[in-house]
């Protein structure tokens, strides 16, 4: 494998710490439409994924396009509600960050997230500047566990796949980066250490407090 010459974050629980407010925005979408979680763990169906495709899981049933965007939206309404007075950080992220800039390692966001919440989320925390590049729902055929978010984001760090490393919380962002050819380490925020090995990633650690570069 390549030396590691470029470093590509997931957003929501890789960088900011939004999984409360996206679990609880799920359950007040299926509290309006009365249905019951299927499973305590429910929430875990719509990691990683865009909400048009969550929302289908979730339902247990096909949607047309429009109804899946429809309540994507509301879920996503619900979301920012929640998040209005902003989200902090994962811990350490910001020291890590630091460390790859002095090592002059380029960075990139690979969100499902859209670009507008990329720019609300990150811009207040002062993480936002620190990327050369962010690939966005906007900017995607396929969502993960598809590769492209990952490819694109290589491309736009101007790397090679296989010099990248990826740092992700979900399985099927652990996927889409270990199908784009790219070393993973997997964040426990929202699934267990099993759970991302499983999925491919190389190691697995629970925040980024006291971790150094070289990674």
């Amino acid at each position: 494998m390549d030396t590691t010459r470029g470093v590509i974050f997931d957003m929501d629980g890789v960088l900011i710490d939004s999984g409360a407010h996206h679990r609880a925005a799920w359950r007040a979408l299926l509290d309006e439409l009365g249905v019951a979680p299927a499973r305590p763990d429910y929430w875990r169906l719509t990691i990683g994924r865009p909400g048009n495709e969550a929302v289908e899981l979730l339902l247990g049933r096909e949607l047309s396009w429009t109804e899946a965007r429809r309540l994507a939206d509301r879920k996503r309404d619900h979301y920012l509600r929640l998040a209005r007075h902003g989200l902090p950080a994962v811990r350490g992220v910001t020291t890590f960050l630091d460390e790859l800039a002095t090592a002059s390692i380029p960075c990139a966001v690979a969100t499902s997230a859209s670009r507008g919440d990329v720019d609300r989320l990150l811009g207040p925390l002062g993480l936002r500047e620190r990327f050369v590049a962010a690939i966005a729902a906007e900017d995607v055929r396929f969502g993960k566990p598809d590769p492209e978010v990952y490819l694109l984001a290589a491309e736009a760090l101007g790397v090679p796949p296989r010099a990248c490393l990826v740092f992700e919380d979900s399985v099927v962002g652990v996927q889409a980066a270990r199908r784009a050819g790219m070393r993973v380490i997997g964040v426990a925020t929202a699934h267990t250490e099993d759970e991302l090995r499983a999925a491919g990633a190389a190691s697995v650690i629970d925040d980024f407090e006291g971790f150094a570069w070289p990674a």
